[in-house]
């Protein structure tokens, strides 16, 4: 069965709905969303994509990234992906949105509208296998240094937030949410 993805306009408003592989393939704009989690200490939980995934295949990126279903609340889609890819259940609170456009591998693409979501966890994640195959937790220095050191490990949507929005993406913006 394929899966739906949302096409939105520049704005996020829905303009129709179309087969993620097909929206991947033909570079058309769609709704989206990325997870960053914080613990205690102030690390950030990032995960390695499973070698199986069609794009980004063994990538580092953030704690869970996906597409709402249609007729599904983004939040109520970013809950879902977090407790199927990671076995997480955490408080989200939306931070921001941004548009991305970038070419993959496998002549695919992304063009996004990317719903950043903030939260708190404490522990490590139960990973799904089909979704990812590690995860660390690192404090913001250490990230930005690594993704300096090692650009290509990581996702492009993963290292543009970082690279752009350090002032959203903090435990204490989370806070102030």
């Amino acid at each position: 069965m394929s899966e739906l993805v949302i096409l939105v306009n520049e704005q996020d408003l829905p303009i129709g709905e179309m087969d993620k592989l097909e929206a991947h393939q033909k570079n058309c704009l769609h709704r989206a969303f990325s997870i960053l989690l914080w613990n205690s200490k102030g690390e950030m939980l990032i995960h390695q994509r499973a070698d199986g995934k069609y794009h980004s295949a063994g990538l580092w990126t953030n704690a869970c990234c996906s597409h709402p279903r249609i007729k599904e609340a983004t939040l109520d889609a970013a809950y879902r992906r977090l407790q199927e890819e990671m076995g997480i259940t955490a408080v989200l609170k939306h931070s921001f949105y941004f548009i991305y456009q970038v070419e993959l591998e496998n002549n695919l693409s992304e063009h996004e509208l990317d719903h950043v979501f903030l939260g708190k966890f404490e522990g490590n994640p139960i990973l799904n296998s089909e979704e990812a195959q590690d995860f660390k937790w690192l404090d913001l220095v250490s990230l930005k240094n690594e993704i300096e050191k090692y650009p290509n490990d990581y996702t492009y949507w993963f290292k543009y937030i970082i690279q752009n929005f350090e002032d959203k993406i903090t435990l204490d913006y989370y806070e102030s949410l």
